[in-house]
This record gives C-alpha cells, structure tokens and sequence, in this order.
C-alpha cells in the first residue's frame, strides 16, 4: 500500500561517484530505454517533496532537478550525504545511490515509515547494511561535519555515531536481491539488462 507523499521530505541521489570500474559515469549509463538515474527518479518522486542531485557533472541538469556539487571532496560517499545534509530544508531526507535502477517507492515509504525516532534509518539486507539507500535527519549534520574531519568516511563507521535504526528486512517481501543491485561494473549491467 503506497502511502501519501512525505511532504516532510526531500529526496536525495548522490550521482558523484568516480565510476572508475563502469569506465563511464553510471548513473548516465542507459538501461532498458532510461537511465539508470531516471530509473531512480521515477520510483523517489511519489515519496518526496522534491529531489535534489548531488553532482560535480553538470549533464545531470538535463532531469530538470537542482544539481549540488560536493562541498567536501574526495571523501566518496560521505562527502555526497553532508552535502545532502547541508542543502536540506527539510528534517527528513531520502538518500539514494544513482546506480540502484530497481528500486521501489513502495520500499522507500516502508523504511521512512520506520524512522520516525532515529536520526538514520538503514536497512541490513543478507547481513549488509545499505547505507546509500537511507533515510537521514538533517539533525545528523553537526556531528557529520565533526566525524568527516576526524577522517572517518566510511559510512558504516559513521552510522555507527547515530541512533540509527539499522533494519532487517531479509524476510520483508518488499526488498530483495534485485532492489538492492548496484550496477558498478559492465558486468552488472549486462545482468540487469
């Protein structure tokens, strides 16, 4: 059941990854007539007042969303998620890797119906946590900042600072194997299609 959009909540893709195994920027990369990224836009915008880009690669602006380039660089993910943090004019924040083609509102509405008292909330799916499919407090974004320039980028680590709400969702029928596919290499991809 789709619940209504979270007007509360701002929607995030972190497109700023090196791609250096795809050899080409992945998010870009087309599968089954859509970019990867379009495939992920389309299933975030049911659940979010607006998404928002975080790219150093202006061909992102073609989606007609705000792009933001890292404000900490070189640091991978945790540089996009305090740049996320950063922008957000919202308390809660969806943030979503631009290579996960299949993932699913109805997932996103699951995990951000859980949050509700944590400052993250991200599912362990096969004992692995997915941290770049999570929802994050722009409350995190002090103690963020403080950790990154400790040199802590590792997001497990950093999660781990957090009442975060690290959830099982191995027997919940809305994730699985497919859902939590990041195309990173052309391996991958030839898979997906």
């Amino acid at each position: 059941m789709l619940s209504p959009k979270d007007t509360d909540m701002n929607g995030y893709i972190l497109a700023g990854g090196k791609s250096s195994r795809m050899g080409t920027d992945k998010g870009l990369i087309v599968l089954n007539q859509k970019t990867i990224v379009e495939h992920v836009i389309d299933q975030l915008k049911p659940a979010v007042k607006s998404i928002i880009i975080v790219s150093n690669n202006p061909e992102y602006k073609r989606f007609g969303f705000p792009l933001i380039s890292d404000q900490i660089k070189e640091v991978g993910p945790a540089g996009g998620i305090h740049t996320a943090l950063q922008h957000s004019d919202t308390k809660t924040n969806f943030i979503v890797s631009c290579d996960m083609p299949f993932i699913t509102t109805d997932a996103i509405h699951y995990l951000v119906k859980q949050s509700s008292s944590y400052q993250i909330t991200v599912p362990i799916y096969k004992d692995k946590l997915e941290p770049l499919f999570g929802v994050y407090s722009k409350e995190c974004l002090s103690l963020w900042t403080e950790l990154i320039q400790k040199g802590i980028f590792k997001l497990q680590n950093l999660i781990d600072h957090f009442e975060a709400l690290k959830l099982n969702v191995d027997d919940n029928p809305l994730f699985n194997d497919k859902l939590f596919t990041n195309l990173n290499t052309k391996d991958d991809l030839k898979k997906a299609k």
